[in-house]
């Protein structure tokens, strides 16, 4: 059996084969564990079309390299474009449509061992903008077309990835945030649970799983999400509080969980303290059927090499 056979068994919320799988939303320490270097974002728009296509057959093989050294079921490939605040770009990204063919590079890379994932969009997300808040009450036939387009969006994307070789598609979509949900339950109602449950029928009949990305506190919203036929929900976000026990208790097998060793733990905590939170982890879920280990949100750059190394360990031997 594969590692890629226990993922499909996870996003089933079926017991996995062999071990619990690891997966990352993303992984940002490609260069430090891999002591080579990722070509991405702008330093990869500034090469011609021919360097372009050599560093995207480099980047396959570190990711896919550094994915089998660690042991990953499944590897997020490189998004889109996007700012994580006014001229800072996300660091995980590729322009246009560089991210279709790295993709496509990615899958062949990974063959039948590991699972390709890549963010598709298709359910807004939050927008903490004041011309945002005062659509959503003054004005919620706008949110409404906007969330049709990114429904439209995220289908259309899905499809190229589903070329491209992928096995499931993501949906980054920030509902809550430390303090709570975002939309109230009757937004929530009109503007995220029924555009979730069509993004995942359209991604299913490709043949693809389909995950849904939010952080902060979602447990007032877990029951209904997890009645929309989402595959799996990632983040299961320790930094606002949320619990993976009480998370389980209420979604039982409708949602494979992935995620929750704290973010900030692996940041600034010690190896034997990320160790003994991975064991208790996995302890506590590893036969629930439908759990993939990984962070609660991207593994920064900052993470020191031991104290992610030390998340493995305890994989090893408490993840079977």
């Amino acid at each position: 059996m594969s590692r890629r056979d226990d993922m499909v068994a996870a996003l089933e919320r079926k017991s996995v084969p062999s071990m619990v799988p690891i997966w990352e939303l993303e992984f940002h320490a490609w260069d430090s564990v891999s002591g080579r270097h990722l070509v991405l974002g702008e330093e990869m728009a500034g090469l011609t079309p021919g360097q372009q296509e050599q560093a995207m057959h480099t980047n396959a093989e570190i990711i896919v390299s550094t994915a089998c050294d660690l042991q990953y079921a499944a590897v997020s490939a490189p998004g889109g474009y996007w700012y994580v605040s006014p001229g800072e770009l996300a660091y995980y990204v590729l322009p246009g449509d560089l991210r279709f063919r790295q993709v496509e590079l990615i899958c062949r890379a990974a063959g039948s061992e590991i699972m390709v994932l890549a963010g598709s969009g298709g359910v807004i997300c939050a927008d903490y903008s004041e011309a945002f808040c005062e659509r959503l009450f003054f004005q919620p036939e706008a949110v409404e077309e906007g969330a049709e387009s990114m429904l439209a969006y995220g289908i259309e994307n899905a499809k190229r990835l589903r070329d491209a070789g992928v096995g499931a598609v993501l949906t980054g979509s920030d509902i809550a945030d430390n303090s709570g949900p975002f939309f109230n339950p009757e937004q929530m109602r009109r503007f995220i649970y029924p555009f979730a449950r069509r993004w995942a029928q359209a991604v299913h009949e490709m043949g693809l799983y389909a995950v849904l990305h939010s952080d902060g506190q979602l447990t007032p919203y877990l029951d209904e999400l997890a009645d929309t036929g989402l595959d799996a929900l990632q983040a299961i976000d320790a930094t606002a509080g949320m619990d993976m026990a009480e998370t389980r208790r209420i979604v039982g097998r409708r949602l494979c969980l992935c995620g929750n060793i704290d973010c900030g733990l692996l940041l600034r905590g010690q190896p034997e303290q990320v160790y003994a939170a991975t064991a208790t982890l996995l302890e506590s879920q590893k036969s629930s059927g439908g759990f993939v280990l990984g962070a609660s949100n991207a593994v920064q750059k900052e993470v020191p090499v031991e104290n992610y190394r030390a998340m493995i360990s305890a994989w090893k031997k408490h993840g079977k």
